[in-house]
C-alpha cells in the first residue's frame, strides 16, 4: 500500500474532490485534469519504507536527489567550528521526506525567514527560507537545514529540542522540491561526491 506523507493529505484530499466534483457536473473528459493532478500528489508526496544500513560509525543521507556540493567550510551560527558539507539538491519528482543522517538528540530547531530564490545556487543555503536542526551526537554536532527553493515555499520539522533521533528516522519534509545541507564534523570521510544520486536513509554520505 503507497503511504504518504502526514503533510501531504489535505493536497490529495483537495484534489480528490476537485476530480469527482469535475466528473459529476461537467463532461467526464474534463475530469482528466485534475485527476493528472491527484495523481501527481500522490506520488509527491509519496513516503516509501527505506532499509537503513546497520553498520556503525556511518551518516546516510537526509534526502533523496542529486549532490550539488561537497567541500570544507566552516559553519559559523550553529557549530561554530570547521565541518565538512554536503548539499542535496531535490527536483519535484523525488521522495521529498527527510530523514536523521545519524543517531542523536535534537538540540535546536530555528526557523529563518528568508527569500525564495533557486535552490541550487550557494547562496540559497543561507538566504532563502530555511529550518536548522542541530543534533547532539556520539561524533559533535551534526547540523541538517532543509531550504526552500524557488518553487518550494514550506519546509516542515516535525521533532523539537530534547527529542532523540535514531538514524534513518523520518523528521520532516519539503514541500516542491528545494535542498538540505547537511554539515558534519571535519573528522569524517566523505562517500559520495558531487551529481551523485542518494536515497533518504539508505545512502552513505560519510564514515567515522
Amino acid at each position: 500500500m503507497l503511504k504518504i506523507a502526514p503533510e501531504g493529505w489535505p493536497f490529495v484530499a483537495v484534489t480528490a474532490v476537485l476530480t469527482v466534483i469535475t466528473y459529476l457536473i461537467w463532461q467526464p473528459w474534463i475530469a482528466v485534469l485534475p485527476l493528472i493532478l491527484f495523481l501527481f500528489m500522490l506520488y509527491f508526496f509519496r513516503d516509501p519504507e527505506r532499509t537503513i544500513p546497520e553498520e556503525k560509525d556511518i551518516f546516510v543521507s537526509p534526502a533523496d536527489g542529486k549532490v550539488i556540493l561537497v567541500k570544507d567550510t566552516t559553519e559559523e551560527e550553529y557549530i561554530r567550528d570547521k565541518v565538512k558539507q554536503v548539499s542535496i539538491f531535490m527536483s519535484p519528482f523525488n521522495v521529498h521526506v527527510n530523514r536523521a543522517p545519524c543517531n542523536g538528540k535534537v538540540e535546536k530547531v530555528k526557523h529563518t525567514p528568508g527569500g525564495f530564490s533557486a535552490a541550487y545556487t550557494d547562496e540559497a543555503s543561507l538566504s532563502n527560507e530555511n529550518i536548522a536542526m542541530l543534533l547532539n551526537t556520539e561524533y559533535g554536532r551534526v547540523l541538517v537545514r532543509q531550504v526552500a527553493g524557488l518553487i518550494a515555499r514550506r519546509a516542515v520539522c516535525r521533532v523539537s529540542p530534547g527529542d532523540p533521533l535514531k538514524r534513518g528516522q523520518r523528521y520532516g519534509m519539503i514541500k516542491f522540491s528545494s535542498r538540505v545541507d547537511l554539515y558534519l564534523p571535519v573528522a569524517v570521510q566523505i562517500e559520495v561526491k558531487a551529481g551523485q544520486k542518494v536515497r533518504a536513509g539508505e545512502t552513505i554520505v560519510a564514515r567515522k
